[in-house]
């Protein structure tokens, strides 16, 4: 049996009657959509972060639209994000008609790099878009600081930072709005697709449940600019009240999992993971990086380790963004990443032997390189 790189059976085994408890307690309330469970949840995740408000949706890359759009984000403006991230980030940009202007990260953190962020400001500059990455948030000050001397919105993409914390601060709470993912895979994932927008705007908390349903505030009647239907879903979000009881846990089981990965791999010669000074990291996913990567991935296939590349492809490279007009070389620390960094397998559920294995074959592994 292959060894992956996430698995949810192990986390379901130990959760399970809780999982399935609300399932039925969702099937035998008697309200399938926009019910107690959503408002339950939207209440406390809200809570949790120090939120006037938090509006569930039905992924993360709707949640980045809906918030572009709720923060006044259209066609003719710019958005100011990174190419070293998920598609779906750039995707919602492009979505509301939007275009995106990427800046280049740092070889260390893979964060975006904040000190290139002036430079990329232009008149139609409307919004900052970073990405906190892979478990770790991006320096906010610099942001926060440009976004008021120009008069920008800030928007963070939290998709990979649930419960990661800058300075203690948590992160989502440094812009004017956030969006989180809960897609399985996440620190705090739910049983299939999810997300949530938190701000502590109240016209923006309003239009974006508005927008999320359909472009309503009565029912049956669209006012403004037409919405889309991106509502959370009831079983999924009473699953998310119940994991988000536990993302503590979560994370520090994910913690212990990138210790012993240190101890087991930190003579060798992988980059591991940097933690920025002053970060708190949740260790979304164990990124490593080696100048031989696709090499040491296909010869760990011989020991049924099956890895993962987050993100191969640079977001401009890709010839759906071709349009952008950003030539190979535009952003060279991503492009040169690209080539060296993957993941090796995280989940708080990992079991430590199992963990043990992939050690052991990764350093035979890079010893016969």
């Amino acid at each position: 049996m292959a060894t992956l790189v996430w698995d949810y059976l192990p986390e379901y085994e130990k959760e399970q009657a809780d999982i399935l408890d609300a399932v039925r307690k969702v099937f035998a309330s008697g309200r399938l959509v926009l019910g107690e469970s959503v408002l339950g949840f939207e209440r406390e995740f809200a809570g949790h972060h120090g939120a006037r408000h938090c509006v569930g949706v039905d992924n993360g890359t709707n949640a980045i639209k809906l918030a572009l759009q709720a923060l006044g984000v259209g066609p003719g403006d710019e958005v100011v994000t990174v190419s070293n991230t998920a598609a779906p980030t750039v995707v919602a940009i492009d979505s509301v008609g939007a275009t995106p202007v990427f800046v280049d990260v740092h070889r260390d953190s893979y964060l975006m790099d904040t000190e290139q962020v002036a430079a990329a400001i232009t008149p139609r500059t409307r919004c900052l878009l970073p990405v906190h990455l892979y478990g770790q948030c991006v320096d906010m000050a610099p942001l926060q600081r440009l976004a008021a001397e120009h008069g920008l919105v800030l928007l963070e993409d939290c998709a990979q930072a649930h419960g990661a914390r800058r300075h203690g601060r948590l992160a989502g709470t440094f812009g004017d709005a956030a969006a989180f993912s809960f897609y399985p895979t996440k620190v705090l994932g739910a049983y299939g697709d999810g997300g949530a927008v938190l701000t502590s705007d109240d016209k923006t908390a309003h239009d974006l449940r508005r927008l999320r349903y359909y472009g309503m505030e009565d029912r049956y009647y669209v006012v403004r600019t037409p919405g889309h239907n991106s509502r959370l879903d009831e079983v999924q979000a009473e699953i998310l009240r119940r994991k988000l009881r536990r993302l503590d846990s979560y994370i520090e089981d994910r913690r212990a999992v990138a210790r012993r990965y240190e101890e087991g791999l930190g003579d060798t010669s992988l980059v591991l993971p940097a933690t920025v000074p002053g970060n708190e990291h949740v260790y979304y996913v164990y990124t490593v990086r080696h100048p031989r990567r696709d090499d040491i991935i296909e010869r760990l296939k011989e020991f049924g380790i099956e890895l993962n590349i987050s993100y191969p492809w640079p977001v401009h490279t890709m010839s759906g963004f071709a349009h952008l007009g950003y030539a190979r070389g535009a952003l060279p620390v991503t492009e040169e990443l690209a080539g060296q960094i993957f993941s090796l397998p995280m989940y708080p559920a990992l079991p430590p032997g199992v963990q043990d294995e992939v050690i052991g074959a990764v350093r035979t592994v890079l010893a016969g390189l």
